[in-house]
């Protein structure tokens, strides 16, 4: 499913599914980092086109690669969680999740002092009502998306996320791809082709924060 239907928005409305606006503002969100060489060249990407976006982190990626989240910082970027195990909340009880996810928590905060490290993307946008119930009880802001890239399925072309994405944006679009290993040649192929053309319709950029 590239485009979220409006049902699904409506019936989950506790979560962030995009963030309207009047200007064509959109928001570029990458999950599953950081990598290493993939997450430093999505950044490259990034700055060559001076554009701010949200990297939703794996906690246990933020130990291994801790400099390269220093990167992202460094450029002014926004980082959220994605729990520190990639838990699929379906699969989960709500305890293992909730203490998963502020692990990562802890770990972004003792090593960055991450102001906005509240905001939060479930692994898979897999999450019980209740596990989301919880995790806004304790602050978090629940962000999911409007546009799926599907760079992470590797029996796609780079072409066909750049269209996933290209023919689906809205103002106030967020929209998710993935600096992962799993990604790579997809993500490395279509994200500066997709900036490139969203810029040429007059979309801007935004991280959220």
């Amino acid at each position: 499913m590239t485009k979220v239907p409006k049902i699904l928005k409506l019936l989950f409305f506790n979560q962030v599914w995009n963030i309207p606006n009047t200007d064509n503002t959109i928001y570029l969100t990458f999950d599953d980092g950081p990598t290493p060489e993939i997450t430093e060249k999505v950044l490259e990407i990034l700055e060559k086109h001076q554009i701010k976006a949200t990297f939703f982190c794996i906690g246990d990626n933020v130990r291994k690669y801790p400099e390269i989240v220093q990167k992202i910082i460094s450029k002014h970027h926004s980082v959220g969680n994605h729990t520190y195990s990639h838990l699929k909340g379906w699969k989960t009880n709500t305890k293992t999740y909730i203490s998963n996810t502020q692990a990562c928590e802890i770990k972004l905060n003792s090593l960055f002092k991450i102001r906005n490290s509240k905001l939060f993307r479930p692994p898979y946008g897999k999450i019980t009502p209740w596990q989301s119930y919880k995790l806004r009880k304790l602050g978090y802001k629940i962000i999911m998306w409007d546009v799926l890239s599907k760079d992470y399925d590797i029996n796609l072309s780079p072409e066909t996320c750049y269209e996933n994405v290209v023919y689906n944006v809205t103002s106030g679009s967020i929209v998710v791809f993935h600096d992962s290993v799993k990604a790579q040649k997809n993500i490395l192929n279509s994200l500066e082709k997709t900036i490139e053309t969203l810029k040429s319709k007059g979309f801007n950029f935004e991280k959220i924060a």
